[in-house]
């Protein structure tokens, strides 16, 4: 076979049209001819009746919308009061905020290391919302300064998990071009609860004085009792793995499902082969920490995360220094939000339909760019300015909820081996949650309604978005190039299969999605 040949073989692949027939045989690990001739032979409108059929985004989605809820909801406390009655001064309010990313940022990779031993992700996924709906309850009834440091931190343990876990899941479930959409169906949930976030804000503020406690007590009392609800529903109503999922699927669903996960590298049987030493495999940790790959996604997922925490925790305060009444400010966070859910589950579309990430990652960074540099330019005057400043934050909702899933469907799509992309998920979240500590301190009271250090370091990070996600094309194109020009059959006569197993994504067998 030419380098030519195997790099169309390689595209195939990418976009799931793969003719597993080529591979003629089977690892002692591995999947016989009849499982390759089987999904095959297997209809493309049975596969597109199966995909349909998938019960896994509705719960992940209502999970991940109840997780950005109770995330950022302290903002739309903040502006019912919530400081004042707290006597927090200074930076106490950022730091409230800050806090709750260091464990937040700590125990993702773990979460996902744990998560991946689960048989039943549904139970380990339901009791940490569980655990993290009852702290959000909680946070109603705290005193001082000192409490709400302490819940905050403890809702950053439980919170870590959600995340990492639910593209781990996804990945289990999905082939790498179909990924995307579902990861930004996720994300926009994010975008729609950063719009009812402020809805339900709104109308829970009209309880302040029931029972004697301040409308930004309800809020948090509100939303951890419903996120306690979610998460029983969780236990009965979270997919686990096609295995187990015989009460809706048949038999030859199953086989489907399971099968084709296990071709989607018909080179690499690391995919159902352990790992040796297991899960917890230094070597894996070792790959990634070495890869440059995994650094320019977490400068690209930088031009997200920077500018859309600040502004999650923020945006209700830079209403009002637009001129709006709190209720209102409330309300006009609706639309920036629910144009970033377009905008995230419309660029996703495209992005896996062409199986080509980086276009539709870096238009929306230009438009963030955009953004910024209207509200750095204009801010000074905001009252005198507000259509102009406020299309800008809608701009950036729209520029930065693509941002993610591109991102993390990138990094799933060029990590074939499951243990290493169990880890590589949670490492991406992690390290792009550290955008997410920066955000809390880049819009300071004091600098209101300017915020040239929020609106500047939003900037600055999209713009280094930018040149992250054109060096990763450029290196991963140049790598695709040098594999292609040597044929299969020089490949063999260098490396045992086992030496091209242990490769994983660097075997020369293996061609990157750009």
């Amino acid at each position: 076979m030419t380098g030519d040949s195997k790099s169309a073989d390689v595209e195939n692949f990418h976009t799931e049209k793969v003719d597993y027939s080529y591979q003629q045989t089977a690892s002692p690990n591995g999947i016989t001819q009849e499982d390759f001739d089987f999904l095959n032979n297997f209809p493309d409108e049975k596969r597109k009746k199966i995909l349909r059929k998938l019960r896994l985004m509705p719960m992940l989605t209502l999970l991940y919308l109840v997780a950005y809820i109770d995330k950022t909801n302290i903002g739309n406390a903040k502006i019912e009061g919530m400081t004042e009655d707290l006597h927090l001064r200074g930076l106490e309010y950022n730091i409230v905020v800050a806090i709750f990313f260091i464990p937040f940022i700590l125990c993702e990779v773990p979460s996902n290391m744990i998560l991946y031993k689960f048989a039943r992700p549904s139970i380990y996924i339901g009791s940490i919302v569980l655990a993290w709906g009852t702290i959000m309850t909680l946070t109603g009834i705290v005193q001082n300064y000192a409490g709400l440091l302490a819940i905050r931190f403890l809702l950053g343990i439980f919170e870590a998990g959600f995340l990492p876990g639910a593209i781990l899941i996804i990945s289990n479930w999905y082939l790498p071009n179909e990924t995307q959409v579902r990861i930004a169906l996720l994300y926009t949930s994010a975008a729609t609860g950063g719009a009812f976030s402020g809805l339900l804000a709104f109308a829970i503020a009209n309880m302040s004085g029931v029972a004697g406690l301040r409308g930004w007590r309800w809020i948090f009392i509100i939303e951890g009792i419903f996120t306690v609800a979610v998460a029983v529903m969780c236990f009965f109503l979270l997919c686990d793995t096609p295995a187990l999922s015989s009460g809706w699927l048949d038999a030859e669903e199953i086989r489907y499902l399971e099968l084709r996960q296990i071709s989607r590298r018909a080179q690499m049987p690391s995919e159902y082969k352990e790992s040796d030493g297991g899960h917890f495999n230094l070597k894996i940790f070792r790959d990634i920490l070495f890869d440059c790959k995994i650094y320019l996604l977490t400068f690209a997922s930088w031009s997200n995360a920077v500018p859309n925490y600040a502004m999650k925790f923020t945006m209700p305060s830079i209403l009002t220094g637009m001129g709006y009444a709190n209720s209102a400010a409330q309300l006009m966070t609706i639309p920036p939000y629910a144009i970033g859910a377009v905008s995230a589950f419309g660029f996703a579309i495209f992005a896996d339909r062409t199986s080509w990430r980086y276009p539709f990652l870096v238009g929306p960074q230009l438009c963030i760019i955009t953004a910024f540099v209207i509200l750095f330019a204009m801010s000074g005057d905001i009252k005198d300015n507000v259509a102009v400043c406020y299309f800008a934050v809608c701009l950036a909702c729209f520029g930065m909820y693509p941002v993610l899933p591109s991102v993390n469907a990138w990094n799933v799509a060029n990590t074939p081996d499951p243990a290493k992309r169990s880890v590589s998920i949670g490492l991406l979240v992690c390290t792009g949650n550290v955008g997410g500590l920066v955000g809390s301190y880049i819009y300071l009271d004091k600098e209101a309604p300017r915020y040239p250090t929020g609106y500047g370091t939003s900037l600055a990070f999209g713009g280094a978005g930018i040149i992250a996600a054109t060096c990763l094309e450029l290196l991963l194109k140049r790598a695709n190039r040098k594999k292609a020009a040597i044929s299969e059959e020089e490949i063999h006569r260098a490396f045992t299969a086992e030496e091209l197993r242990q490769m994983g994504e660097k075997s020369p067998l293996f061609m990157y999605a750009l």
